[in-house]
């Protein structure tokens, strides 16, 4: 049976936190092998001293805030990190939200008052790069040189490289951005995936024998344009599919949405939330001269699709649940 995941707010009173927990802390944008090791740790020293051990995270994302009208490609929302974060054996979660006051806070008084006085940690996990604190003061050698004086182990894990390059929220965008699903599998552990409500569209699918499930993604959201090979889950149900993300070029050209053709399936989707793991990429979006033509390549794509979902039966993001 999957832990308890609990989810500490500002709001949450101090008498509602336990003391001498550990913590993993970081912006954890994608829960990726980096965030992994880090949780890893945490996870490792509450078992040695007993301790419970969970994340503590900043929403929204610094860079929304330091940034407002800076397009913001998150890798995951709040809730999907959470998700995410509740699949990894953690004991809870830590939600500051990150505003002005935050952004302001010293690191030394976010180490007294935020860990120590609020939460009374025990010990803290955090990745080599991490830097917290008005003007990203506060560093892991901070927190190093402070803990025997604060009597809290530290550890400082060094950053995760696959095929020497460094595992990091800003490399995975790239590959999703290039179609490189393979690579941006690999530094996330997991295949990429969304959440989203199926929504009504122009119903052109279910004229050409594919009727699709469709999506809107966030409008910032920085996949490549295409058709890929996709998981969806229904719960704890999973279907099979092939999906375009794109703007349409044979039809309309019109906003980007995501259409889902799940393999053997039959029913009504609409209004119904869904998780799409993608699983691979098999081509970029193309305009076509007629509809026999389209229905040709859909037929191919659909065959590429179920060739790689085959290879890959298991493959699919660790979800938790959380309060």
């Amino acid at each position: 049976m999957a832990p308890h995941f609990t989810v500490i707010r500002d709001t949450t009173p101090d008498s509602a936190i336990a003391r001498g927990a550990v913590v993993a802390m970081g912006n954890f944008d994608g829960v990726h092998l980096g965030h992994r090791a880090v949780i890893a740790a945490a996870l490792e020293m509450g078992r040695l001293h007993g301790r419970p051990a969970l994340a503590l995270t900043f929403e929204p994302h610094p860079r929304r805030f330091f940034s407002p009208n800076t397009p913001q490609f998150r890798l995951t929302d709040e809730r999907a990190k959470l998700r995410l974060l509740a699949g990894t054996g953690l004991d809870g979660a830590v939600v500051m939200t990150f505003d002005k006051s935050r952004a302001g806070t010293s690191a030394q008084d976010f180490i007294h008052h935020d860990l120590i006085g609020r939460l009374g940690i025990g010990g803290i996990a955090v990745g080599y790069d991490f830097h917290f604190g008005k003007g990203r003061v506060g560093s892991p050698s901070l927190l190093v040189n402070e803990a025997p004086r604060l009597g809290i182990e530290v550890d400082v894990q060094p950053h995760v490289d696959i095929d020497e390059r460094p595992v990091s929220s800003s490399a995975i965008r790239i590959a999703l951005a290039e179609g490189q699903l393979d690579e941006a599998t690999a530094m996330l552990g997991a295949p990429w995936f969304i959440t989203g409500e199926v929504i009504h569209g122009e119903k052109r699918g279910r004229d050409l024998g594919y009727p699709t499930a469709n999506i809107r993604l966030d409008a910032n959201c920085g996949l490549k344009h295409g058709i890929y090979a996709v998981r969806v889950g229904r719960g704890v149900e999973r279907l099979d599919g092939v999906a375009s993300f794109g703007r349409r070029p044979t039809f309309d050209n019109g906003a980007p949405l995501l259409e889902i053709f799940l393999f053997d399936f039959k029913g009504d989707l609409y209004g119904q939330t869904l998780d799409c793991a993608f699983i691979g990429f098999i081509r970029e979006e193309l305009k076509f001269d007629g509809l026999d033509a389209l229905i040709r390549q859909m037929d191919d794509d659909s065959a590429h699709a179920r060739a790689m979902l085959a290879a890959a039966p298991d493959a699919f993001p660790r979800l938790g649940v959380f309060d």
